[in-house]
C-alpha cells in the first residue's frame, strides 16, 4: 500500500470539522479497494467505522482525527492544499494515512477478537455545532465505544523524529474550554459627553487585567493552568465610545478540580466587573475538552510493541497544555495516546498548527505498523 501517495491526496484536499465530505469519500474509496466492511454517516455525518472481525475475543479501538483547520498553506510543497484558506497543519492527514495503512496490514494477521477503527471528524473544534460537541464527543455518545475493551490514537509532532515515540503516564493533556464574552455599555460622545455612555472598551480592559490573577493567585504554582484572551473587538469610530466589545479566549488546566476553580473564578470576576463598570457581560462556553488520561497499565503493555517498531525509541515526555478530544475515549474505556516523530528537514522549526509545517512522511509505515502490532498484541494478551 503507498501510504504515501495516499497521504498526499488527502493533504491536498483538507476540509474543516463536520464538513469532510471529500475526505470522507476517499477513506470510503480505499476501504472497499481493500475489501473492509464499513460504517459510514457517523458522527453528524462524515465519520466512517470500520471493523475486522475474526472470532470471538476482546474489542480495541484505533482512531484517526480527519479533520484540517482553517488557514493558508504557505508550505510550497507540490502537493499543497487545492482548498483555499483550509489546510492540514496539525497532520491529521497523516493519521488517516497510518490508520487505513494499518488495516491494510491487519487483514493478514492472525488474531481473535475485533478491531474498531473510527475515521472521527471535528476534532479542531465544535465548528458551530449547535450543541457545542466535537467528533470525539458524538462517537462516545453515538455508543461506538460501547462493547470496546481498549482504544490507541497516534498523534504527530514535527519536534521529534520519525522513529521515535513519545507517551505520558497519566493526564497527557489539559482540560480546555474555549469562551466568548460579550459586553454590552452603552455608545456616546468620546469627547463632549463621555459621561453619559457605559464604555464596553474599559470594561473589556479591567476584565482582561483582572482575569490575569485567576492562574497567579489561585492555582498551585505546581500545577498547571491558562487563561488567555486571544481576541479583543470593539469601536466603530475614533470619536464614539463603544457601546459593545467581544472578546474570546481558552482556559486549559491538568487537573479536573483545578479546571472547574478556573472557570469559577471566570464568572465571579466577570460579575464583579459588571457590577463596577454597569455593563452587562455575558460569557458562553463554546466548547469543552476532558483533560486526556493514558491507562499506565495499557501503556505498559504496548511497550514491547513500541520497542520493536520504532528504532530510536519509546520515550516518557511531561504533560503539555494542549488538548484533544480523544479525551471522550479515554474517559470511557483505558486508552493509550501517543506523540509519533515526524520531523522534517526543517528540524523543528515549525510545530503544529503553523501554516508552514512539514511532516516527515517516514514515520506512516510506523505509525501503521504500530496501530496494527499494538492491536493485535492487546487481542493476544
Amino acid at each position: 500500500m503507498d501510504l504515501i501517495s495516499l497521504r498526499r491526496k488527502f493533504h491536498q484536499i483538507p476540509e474543516i470539522g463536520y464538513q469532510e465530505f471529500k475526505t470522507s469519500e476517499l477513506i470510503c474509496q480505499t476501504l472497499k479497494q481493500l475489501d473492509i466492511p464499513f460504517q459510514r454517516g457517523l458522527a453528524k455525518g462524515t465519520g466512517v467505522l470500520a471493523e475486522l472481525h475474526k472470532g470471538e475475543g476482546k474489542t480495541i479501538l484505533l482512531r484517526a482525527d480527519i479533520d484540517a483547520l482553517p488557514m493558508q498553506e504557505l508550505t510550497g510543497l507540490d502537493f499543497s492544499s487545492t482548498h483555499p484558506g483550509i489546510m492540514h497543519s496539525c497532520g491529521h492527514d497523516m493519521h488517516t494515512s497510518m490508520l487505513l495503512g494499518a488495516i491494510h496490514l491487519l487483514k493478514s494477521k492472525d488474531f481473535k477478537g475485533k478491531v474498531k477503527c473510527i475515521f472521527q471528524p471535528s476534532e479542531e473544534g465544535t465548528n458551530g455545532d449547535a450543541e457545542n460537541k466535537s467528533g470525539g464527543q458524538r462517537v462516545v455518545e453515538e455508543g461506538i465505544l460501547d462493547d470496546v475493551d481498549a482504544a490507541i490514537a497516534l498523534h504527530v509532532n514535527p519536534l521529534a523524529p520519525a522513529g521515535m515515540l513519545h507517551f505520558t503516564s497519566g493526564t497527557a493533556l489539559a482540560n480546555a474550554a474555549n469562551f466568548e464574552i460579550e459586553i454590552i455599555g452603552k455608545s456616546g460622545h468620546a469627547g463632549a459627553a463621555p459621561h453619559l455612555s457605559k464604555d464596553a472598551i474599559l470594561a473589556g480592559s479591567a476584565l482582561v487585567q483582572n482575569l490575569q490573577s485567576i492562574v497567579s493567585r489561585n492555582i498551585s504554582p505546581l500545577h498547571a493552568g491558562v487563561v488567555s484572551i486571544t481576541e479583543f473587538h470593539a469601536g466603530t469610530a475614533p470619536n464614539v465610545i463603544a457601546g459593545q466589545a467581544r472578546l474570546t479566549g481558552t482556559i486549559r488546566a491538568l487537573t479536573d478540580e483545578d479546571f472547574a476553580l478556573i472557570k469559577n473564578k471566570l464568572q465571579q470576576i466577570i460579575d464583579g466587573i459588571s457590577l463596577a463598570y454597569t455593563v452587562e457581560i455575558q460569557l458562553q462556553i463554546k466548547s469543552f475538552y476532558p483533560s486526556v488520561i493514558n491507562d499506565d497499565a495499557l501503556l505498559q503493555k504496548l511497550h514491547p510493541v513500541a520497542d520493536n517498531v520504532f528504532q530510536l525509541g519509546i520515550h516518557p515526555i511531561p504533560p503539555t497544555m494542549g488538548a484533544e478530544d480523544f479525551a471522550f475515549y479515554a474517559r470511557k474505556v483505558p486508552s493509550a495516546f501517543y506523540f509519533i516523530g515526524a520531523m522534517s528537514e526543517q528540524m523543528g522549526e515549525f510545530f503544529l498548527h503553523h501554516p508552514q509545517v512539514i511532516f516527515d512522511e517516514k514515520c506512516l509505515p510506523l505509525g501503521a505498523e504500530f496501530l496494527a502490532e499494538a492491536a493485535v498484541h492487546l487481542l493476544q494478551n
